[in-house]
């Protein structure tokens, strides 16, 4: 049955003819003219349509509010909203998927790091400014409403990490970095392609100046790779995406008494004053990672009481873009030996009595 059922015939109006043509129209004097049409009701019609304000009342719809077409429908957007599934002002979607498979960390994958494809980034200040990189603060986070974690196949579902925090290393490009002494680490360091190790020599060309600058970051987060997995204490290396490299947050998260959360970065060696006992086990998490290191073949090449943060009882080395390799680099055994003394000279002055040349010999050793 169709909804609105068809007019008797004589109700019918035929519409007037074209321009110049003759009108179907009955005048006033013709007794063709068929009686007045009676107006149709709400009767005759399909079903129950309400026009009239009573039946608002019948439909329980007497207290609904008329629509104000000065505001915005409820069906559509507020434009000076910000749109909850789009990432907001130093934000942005996660990149884990999108750098390739030997871009991200080695397995096996700790259980704190989020890989959802629904997770958002979000800068949180910055954390320390360097010679070629500055050092930032970002959480890592499923916001909350955004569904099971079936995007998430490297975990198990109920395992699934939904926040973390990472520190975000970027480094700079050549004109704007403060670092001159890089051909002490670099040499004898080789890239993957031989179009860019000769892109490399070429600092003039721009994509000499490209490469240039990232391998400061590739160069850290392979060691870092290679470190982590070995059992070096060093942050976990998360990602790299150019010249960024994400990796583990090394502090904690602490709340005031006004119930807000802020994050604490874990302090440099050279701020703690630590007892003798745990003076002690800090020397010995030190030469620890620095064999570790020997074995792999690579020295720090810039380790310092700056470069090693204190977080509580576990030291953790940072800072590896300058890493040495002590077969290939000429430089290596002078670098190797500027690191033992270093940070030799800091226990040293703190009551421990160790020998960096001992030290140095002992990594000499272990490497070869």
């Amino acid at each position: 049955m169709p909804r609105f059922p068809e007019a008797p015939k004589p109700a019918l109006i035929h519409a007037a003819a074209g321009r110049g043509g003759r009108s179907d129209v009955w005048s006033a004097d013709d007794e063709r003219r068929p009686a007045r049409r009676t107006r149709v009701g709400r009767e005759d019609l399909e079903g129950y349509y309400p026009t009239a304000v009573d039946d608002a009342d019948q439909l329980g719809l007497s207290d609904v509010v008329p629509h104000d077409p000065t505001q915005p429908h409820h069906d559509q957007p507020d434009p000076t909203q910000p749109d909850p599934t789009q990432p907001g002002p130093g934000q942005r979607w996660s990149t884990w998927r999108s750098v390739a498979k030997g871009a991200r960390g080695p397995e096996p994958l700790p259980e704190w790091v989020v890989t959802r494809d629904a997770a958002l980034d979000t800068e949180l200040g910055i954390l320390k400014t360097g010679k070629e990189a500055d050092a930032f603060l970002v959480e890592r986070a499923v916001p909350e409403g955004a569904g099971p974690a079936s995007d998430a196949p490297d975990l198990a579902l109920d395992q699934a990490a939904t926040r973390c925090l990472l520190v975000a290393k970027r480094y700079r490009s050549l004109e704007h970095g403060q670092f001159h002494r890089g051909s002490e680490y670099t040499e004898g360091r080789t890239v993957r392609r031989t179009r860019d190790q000769r892109a490399m020599e070429d600092r003039k060309s721009a994509w000499g100046r490209a490469v240039s600058a990232t391998q400061w970051a590739d160069a850290e987060f392979v060691a870092l790779r290679e470190a982590w997995q070995a059992g070096a204490p060093v942050p976990y290396p998360v990602q790299i995406d150019g010249t960024e490299v994400l990796m583990e947050f090394i502090g904690t998260e602490e709340t005031d008494e006004l119930g807000r959360t802020q994050a604490v970065a874990a302090p440099r060696l050279t701020r703690v004053r630590p007892s003798d006992d745990l003076l002690e086990s800090y020397w010995d998490q030190l030469t620890h990672g620095m064999s570790v290191l020997a074995r792999l073949g690579l020295a720090h090449g810039d380790l310092s009481p700056y470069n090693i943060l204190a977080h509580g009882e576990r030291l953790v080395i940072i800072d590896l873009p300058q890493v040495v390799d002590l077969a290939a680099n000429p430089f290596s055994s002078d670098v190797l030996l500027r690191d033992c003394r270093t940070v030799s000279d800091w226990f040293i002055a703190r009551g421990l009595d160790v020998d960096p040349d001992a030290l140095f010999a002992d990594l000499l050793a272990q490497a070869f």
